[in-house]
């Protein structure tokens, strides 16, 4: 991102950026996907992974994508030129070369410039509620068993903690002793 630096005779330093407004980067992205998929971060992931791979192939193999009141994803030829080195000011020869470009779509263009509105963002859907019910009941009839397990055990645990190597040496002597 390119920047200008202006400082005020005061001191303080003011950063003027070509980048206006505020962009969405790939995390940001799929955790505004996230609520669309049982807020489950990884299929969101995993579904922005595969449109992006398979935009990528077809523009690859030379095929354009087309998505309805979107844009166009296709591939240009840019043929040999001639440029100029900004530093040196000498003439060089700039290779041919293939480019990937976007064309937004209509549909795009209207709501960016205002003159169409948005309708309401799609909702996500509702939460299953039966599947979280079944495994909780199942975990408060296992929790009741091992807490009785837990008392029983509690007096050992004590007796390990205070020395750990001469309480290992006394079990290994009672055991011989048996």
């Amino acid at each position: 991102m390119y920047a200008r630096k202006f400082y005020i005779a005061l001191g303080e330093r003011l950063t003027f950026t070509r980048n206006k407004g505020i962009s969405m980067n790939k995390a940001q992205f799929i955790a505004a996907l996230a609520p669309h998929f049982n807020d489950s971060k990884k299929e969101a992931a995993h579904a922005v992974d595969i449109v992006f791979d398979t935009i990528v192939r077809s523009l690859a193999k030379g095929e354009d994508v087309m998505i309805n009141d979107f844009g166009k994803f296709k591939k240009v030829d840019r043929k040999a030129r001639m440029g100029r080195n900004p530093f040196t000011g000498e003439t060089i020869k700039i290779k041919a070369s293939k480019k990937a470009r976007f064309l937004p779509a209509k549909g795009l263009k209207d709501v960016v410039s205002g003159e169409r509105k948005l309708g309401p963002a799609p909702k996500p859907e509702p939460k299953v509620v039966k599947a979280v019910a079944k495994p909780a009941a199942k975990k408060a009839a296992k929790k009741a068993p091992a807490k009785k397990k837990a008392a029983k055990r509690a007096p050992a645990k004590k007796k390990v903690a205070a020395k750990k190597k001469p309480a290992a040496k006394r079990v290994v002597k009672k055991a011989k002793k048996k």
